[in-house]
């Protein structure tokens, strides 16, 4: 089984197919994910990494079908992507979009928004972990001794994405762990 690290760019994994649209060093296969398929075969992949990667891809349904078609049965996706009302979504000039953490919801079958709207995706995937990435006062000042912090309890969430609704910048991105089933 294949592992792929997705937009890789000068973040390397070692063991891990390094992909980007750029010819970089150490990079393996150069592909814009825009095209599909994309050129891996169907079940093939273990384990998909796609940090800081969606929010630059066009289609995002389209990439979530994609990633379903080549992660084999029980095979897992990492994502990290940019928190809808973060400065991080609209900071970089080629993002295309934020992400809320409910998009996500609607892939997984035990969720009401995938019951409500299963006609959106044929992809199906169990949420595994997710956290919600907070950084203090960024990108405009540091605080020593603060870095990012990692939100995965699901009342602190639910305070913390309360406050995200009200006052943009709280939660920077969102790190998901997802497997297909």
């Amino acid at each position: 089984m294949n592992k792929i690290n997705l937009g890789a760019g000068y973040d390397l994994i070692e063991g891990y197919i390094n992909h980007d649209i750029a010819p970089l060093d150490g990079i393996e296969v150069i592909h814009d994910l825009n095209q599909m398929p994309w050129p891996w075969q169907s079940n093939s992949v273990s384990d998909l990494v796609a940090k800081d990667v969606i929010e630059h891809l066009d289609d995002f349904m389209a990439v979530m079908e994609e990633a379903y078609r080549i992660l084999c049965k029980g095979g897992i996706m990492y994502l990290k992507v940019p928190y809808w009302n973060s400065w991080s979504a609209y900071a970089d000039p080629t993002h295309k979009r934020g992400f809320h953490e409910l998009a996500f919801r609607f892939f997984e079958p035990t969720s009401g928004w995938c019951g409500e709207r299963g006609y959106y995706s044929k992809a199906r995937f169990m949420i595994s972990d997710e956290a919600f990435i907070l950084m203090p006062f960024s990108p405009y000042f540091s605080v020593p001794g603060i870095r990012k912090i990692y939100i995965r309890n699901k009342f602190l969430k639910k305070i913390v994405s309360t406050l995200a609704g009200i006052f943009s910048g709280v939660i920077i991105d969102l790190e998901i762990t997802m497997v297909k089933i």
